[in-house]
């Protein structure tokens, strides 16, 4: 059997554990430099807010309708969600984590457990031990477990939060419930395709000759058929792979026209991307540095182009990123244009355990020990303790975040105060 554990409105709800006075109030979080709404309560979305929202242009409906706005807060949400899923590990060593707020898990050998039960005690535990309202899908296969899933969250007051697809009647029951384009991994095209066909719930995707399906949608969408018909195709992905890109993008407070104030925000860019590849074990071997002008402001000149540069070999050192991206900005930069907003994007991902070294003239080997230290500085003191310097030594280029909550599981001085 597989389980899929989702956590309800998971922004919403991590925010919610610290401030409860919000519960069965509407909250909508933003995005970064709180541009849109990327997550909301289910009061949020009964009042009709949608999702993608632009937030200046909701900035009154949220005032008159008392809706509470907070800015993204990842480090907050990043920490709910390891203790959630180490709770989950609790119960089987099987976990596929699948994104920030689900998990896949599989139960083998426990063909005398009531699972329906351990689905309950397991949303109770993690409810009690970090507040966090899950909803727990069960059935033969992952297809399945995740249509459960959505009927334990539809139907909560009626389920309690669990829904096991045991039986043959249930599976078909369910099957013909969710609608073609609800069901994982069916994507636009597919559901086009499908529907124009008269093929509208997934009970008649089932029915499909295997031939047809496996024709128009490869071997994956076979594979899909299979696990909705209750045969385990979808096993769970035990090993994560690397991204396979990077990226560091900013919009400015104002606009920049000084080479060197680019050039810094350009530098503090490579070395957050080249931090972020060093944490996940991996090295690049390309990079992109763009600049976009203020398409807003009358007047002036719109502009926006890009460069790619190949490296010489692979790395991950901020020393060396910041050095070649510096020299991209040089071949694009242009004077007396109004710059909103610029970025770096790291592509061609390698392992850096298993990247290919250049025989002769190869990265300096200081550089290695170089960003240890300088990962070990940050992990013990906080970020921007340690510059290059060609960064700015006196200011932290910050996101717009208003809205912003406080880190209370991550930032021992921003924990809460009890009176």
């Amino acid at each position: 059997m597989f389980a899929l554990v989702d956590c309800n409105n998971f922004y919403a709800s991590c925010e919610r554990v610290f401030q409860p006075q919000w519960e069965g109030k509407p909250v909508v979080i933003l995005s970064n430099n709180d541009g849109c709404v990327i997550a909301r309560s289910n009061e949020a979305k009964a009042l009709g807010i949608p999702m993608g929202a632009p937030a200046f242009q909701y900035r009154s409906f949220f005032r008159q309708n008392k809706v509470c706005v907070f800015s993204s807060n990842y480090p907050l949400y990043g920490d709910m969600s390891s203790r959630v899923m180490s709770i989950l590990e609790q119960y089987t060593p099987n976990v596929e984590i699948y994104s920030i707020d689900e998990a896949f898990l599989q139960f083998k050998g426990f063909d005398l457990f009531n699972l329906e039960a351990e689905g309950h005690r397991m949303r109770k535990q993690v409810r009690r031990w970090t507040g966090i309202p899950v909803s727990v899908g069960m059935a033969h296969s992952k297809a399945l477990a995740k249509i459960a899933n959505k009927i334990a969250k539809k139907y909560d007051t009626k389920t309690k939060g669990v829904y096991c697809i045991d039986t043959e009647d249930k599976r078909i029951k369910a099957l013909k419930w969710t609608t073609i384009g609800d069901v994982w991994g069916i994507g636009r095209q597919h559901r086009k395709r499908l529907e124009a066909m008269g093929v509208t719930n997934a009970w008649q995707f089932t029915l499909l000759p295997d031939d047809w399906v496996r024709k128009h949608m490869s071997v994956l969408g076979l594979r899909l058929k299979k696990d909705l018909q209750g045969i385990p195709s979808i096993q769970l992905e035990e090993i994560q792979p690397l991204k396979k890109g990077i990226a560091t993008t900013r919009s400015f407070e104002g606009t920049l026209t000084a080479f060197s104030d680019l050039e810094e925000r350009i530098s503090t860019f490579a070395s957050s991307c080249a931090e972020k590849m060093r944490k996940q074990g991996s090295s690049c071997t390309a990079l992109l540095v763009f600049l976009r002008s203020d398409p807003h402001k009358k007047g002036t000149t719109l502009y926006r182009n890009s460069c790619v540069l190949t490296l010489p070999y692979a790395t991950n050192s901020s020393i060396t990123l910041s050095k070649y991206a510096v020299l991209g900005l040089r071949k694009i930069f242009k004077e007396e244009i109004h710059y909103k907003k610029a970025g770096v994007m790291i592509m061609g991902l390698v392992p850096t355990a298993t990247r290919q070294l250049p025989l002769f003239g190869g990265e300096e080997v200081k550089h290695l020990a170089v960003m240890q230290a300088l990962d070990q500085i940050h992990k013990r003191f906080g970020p921007h303790q340690m510059k290059l310097a060609n960064q700015d030594l006196q200011r932290t280029w910050k996101m717009k975040q208003e809205h912003l909550s406080q880190r209370f599981t991550t930032e021992i001085s921003e924990i809460i105060t009890v009176k």
